[in-house]
């Protein structure tokens, strides 16, 4: 049976590449019991393992055994400095662990600015903000190592999150006001058009890329649910609780503003450039490689995610 390891696995989307990989060894790599905990809960079958990246020992005790390594490590948005640091600690782990097979799941952020045509996996990448290109020398770190034949690497880049257990999206601010009251505060503007995946679908197309030899050595795009706006989801959920929902849009000089209070707010203004010039995913080569592509519907999606908030805000209530 092969043996997969999901590093950084209590994050958005580990526990759905997670349920995705039925019928293999799988074991999730976390920072905490605790929240390994949350993310899995005692669902059978996975085994739940802490690590300290800064420990060599600790990453190669984390891999060891290893067939299948899928990289999901995410950091605090004001500390993307440590993207490449954490890269190379799990690599040099893995290599001396013999971990064969690499999967990093990436972002649109290497790309840089490239305007509205639809991005296939050949585009130059060209970061012009900082987060782009830690987000790129990640990415250097394992191709290199993948050229010098010490792994063999898949690439999947995704675009932005929606749906059940989003809680880092654009959205999510306005599915928290809609289940518990309040003002939905949304960057803006909101009336152009966007590429959003479900994770759920996410969560499945990593896990097939995983298990498809022919994926590595290369890297793929995922395009998921298509594209839309935030507008529209705004108006799907709004269909979904029967009211309009209080909101208020925030601008890039707002951004600014409140970014002298809040660390995430402030890293927010240098990526502004993907709400008034997003990036929009080819994913043909992906669906040549694996068929069928999951796309979830953004109304079925938007109440998914209503219904798993409204679970969340039950469970707080409760406790």
């Amino acid at each position: 049976m092969e043996r997969i390891t999901l590093v950084g696995a209590a994050g958005t989307l580990g526990p759905w590449v997670a349920s995705a990989l039925t019928g293999s060894t799988v074991r999730a790599v976390g920072r905490s019991a605790a929240g390994l905990q949350r993310a899995f809960g005692r669902e059978a079958g996975i085994e739940q393992r802490v690590w300290n990246p800064d420990d060599p020992a600790s990453v190669r005790a984390a891999v060891r055994g290893t067939d299948t390594l899928i990289y999901l490590v995410g950091v605090d948005y004001w500390r993307f400095h440590l993207h490449p640091q954490l890269a190379r600690a799990t690599l040099a782990g893995a290599v001396a662990e013999g971990v064969r097979r690499i999967v990093l799941v990436g972002t649109v952020y290497p790309y840089g600015d490239t305007g509205s045509t639809p991005l296939r996996e050949d585009q130059p990448r060209r970061p012009h903000t900082f987060k782009g290109r830690m987000r790129l020398e990640q990415e250097q770190v394992l191709e290199q190592a993948q050229a010098e034949g010490a792994i063999e690497l898949a690439i999947v880049r995704l675009p932005d999150f929606f749906g059940p257990g989003a809680d880092k999206s654009f959205l999510h601010g306005a599915v928290r006001a809609a289940v518990r009251g309040g003002r939905a505060d949304v960057v803006g503007p909101i009336d152009l058009p966007h590429q959003f995946v479900c994770l759920p679908d996410a969560g499945r197309v990593v896990a097939q890329v995983a298990r498809t030899p022919a994926a590595f050595g290369k890297s793929w795009h995922f395009a998921g649910s298509g594209s839309t706006t935030q507008a529209a989801l705004l108006s799907l959920l709004e269909q979904e609780i029967g009211h309009p929902l209080p909101r208020r849009i925030v601008g890039k000089t707002m951004l600014r503003v409140a970014g002298l209070f809040s660390p995430m707010l402030r890293e927010l203004v240098e990526m502004h450039y993907l709400i008034t010039n997003p990036v929009f995913l080819d994913d043909s080569a992906l669906q040549g490689l694996l068929g069928h592509l999951p796309r979830t519907g953004y109304r079925e999606g938007m109440r998914d995610w209503l219904a798993a908030e409204r679970a969340a805000a039950g469970l707080a209530l409760a406790a």
